[in-house]
């Protein structure tokens, strides 16, 4: 398992309340600390992205039904390991973002 999806210890255990949590922290934490630093990502959308291109180290929707919820889809071990991820992207912030959002460009074949 890679650095950016081991657990933070303290995580929620039961389900529904990771699936809060990455909700809360994708789509108003991340966004809000992305707007006053002045990322170069600012939507939920793109941090949901980065953040499964992430744990499944390839483009999410070659393993997940992308017409239905991804995080839904998840597993308690990959909804802990999403939510480590966007902890970790808030406590260090731009260079992280930057990092992780190339390298999501990269497994969808957007940059070489």
């Amino acid at each position: 398992m890679s650095r950016a999806s081991e657990p933070l210890p303290g995580l929620p255990h039961d389900r529904y309340d990771l699936q809060a949590r990455y909700l809360e922290l994708v789509r108003v934490e991340l966004p809000a600390a992305a707007g006053r630093g002045n990322w170069t990502i600012r939507e939920d959308h793109c941090f949901m992205r980065m953040i499964l291109d992430a744990l499944f180290e390839d483009c999410w929707y070659k393993y997940l039904d992308r017409r239905l919820r991804a995080y839904k889809q998840l597993d308690t071990e990959q909804l802990k390991r999403a939510v480590a991820l966007a902890e970790r992207l808030l406590d260090e912030g731009q260079p992280t973002v930057t990092q992780l959002n190339q390298q999501s460009l990269r497994w969808r074949g957007k940059i070489v």
